[in-house]
């Protein structure tokens, strides 16, 4: 997976090694920031992404196809974050915005866009799993509906139905929240 997307394998076995490095060094920081939106805390979703990365090492040897390698490592993070949440360790399901540290004073414009941002992503956090890994992929990681339904394993038409009512859904709580 080089540059051209293509990681050289010896032997007909893949360095598994160099796969994860050459991964995290393109989707690390991405993949940070889509499990902070499923667990909305930078420490958990560091470990979460650490655990995604150790779990693609082990697997190496079973990827095929390497250039459907990204979309197995964010479904390994997507899982992990669902599970975290399931476990309840960070779910955001039952915690308010109270909880929430209130933004440095003398910054409103700042501010504003904070907590516009905070309605939006405690709305989402509220959609079903499906749903809400539907919109994430999509409109915040910039994936085609194709690469969505790569990663999550189903089909384009799934990804669009979760995508038109997870919008739907979001529409009618931010509309509720005003």
């Amino acid at each position: 997976m080089s540059a051209e997307g293509v990681l050289t394998v010896a032997g007909g076995r893949i360095d598994a090694d160099a796969l994860v490095a050459e991964l995290f060094a393109q989707e690390g920081t991405s993949l940070v920031r889509l499990a902070r939106l499923f667990c909305d805390d930078r420490n958990a979703a560091e470990d979460l992404v650490q655990e995604a990365f150790i779990r693609l090492h082990r697997s190496a040897g079973s990827i095929r196809d390497l250039s459907r390698a990204p979309a197995f490592l964010r479904s390994i993070v997507i899982n992990l974050a669902r599970d975290h949440n399931r476990r309840g360790l960070m779910s955001l399901r039952h915690r308010g915005s109270a909880d929430r540290p209130p933004p440095p004073p003398g910054r409103a414009d700042t501010a504003m866009a904070d907590e516009q941002a905070a309605v939006v992503l405690d709305a989402l956090r509220l959609l079903p799993d499906r749903q809400r890994a539907c919109l994430v992929l999509h409109y915040y990681q910039e994936l085609s509906i194709a690469e969505v339904a790569d990663t999550l394993g189903i089909s384009s038409n799934s990804v669009k139905t979760h995508c038109r009512r997870g919008l739907a859904a979001l529409e009618r709580r931010l509309e509720a929240a005003e």
